[in-house]
């Protein structure tokens, strides 16, 4: 088995981010890695050619993003109290090059990201962003079945 030293845990705010990184926290524990969380906030109701209003669709998805991030940072600051080494970034912009780059500037050997059954408003938020991911990627991904 691969001795992970640098593992990235990308979360998209939302229940199923929380699952992955407690896988994250699991393996880097065993490992003895330094864990990386990678926040990635995008506007995915700013589309090219989408024209009608979606406020419905944008506080959906702030109700889904905020319970989910409370309950990340809860595990996270219990993680680092306990000793975990623990970095956490915020980036602004598109999932797929903000992964790249978290990956390429710090060396990152392994990627967890979710891998669950999409319900349709995250298949039409997130669907294509694994895909994406997968055909530029310099690392090793894992998918976290949630």
């Amino acid at each position: 088995m691969t001795a992970f030293k640098k593992i990235l845990v990308v979360s998209r705010s939302t229940e199923h981010c929380v699952n992955v990184l407690r896988s994250g926290i699991a393996l880097a524990r065993k490992c003895g890695a330094k864990l990386y969380l990678l926040h990635i906030i995008h506007d995915p109701f700013n589309l090219d050619g989408w024209n009608l209003p979606t406020p419905s669709f944008s506080d959906e998805y702030e109700k889904m993003t905020n319970k989910a991030r409370e309950e990340i940072e809860h595990l996270v600051q219990a993680e680092k109290a306990e000793g975990l080494v623990i970095k956490e970034n915020i980036e602004y912009g598109l999932p797929a090059d903000e992964i790249q780059n978290a990956v390429e500037s710090n060396s990152i050997d392994l990627i967890l990201m979710p891998a669950h059954q999409e319900g349709r408003f995250e298949h039409f938020l997130f669907g294509k962003t694994t895909d994406a991911i997968i055909r530029k990627l310099p690392a090793t991904l894992m998918l976290v079945k949630c």
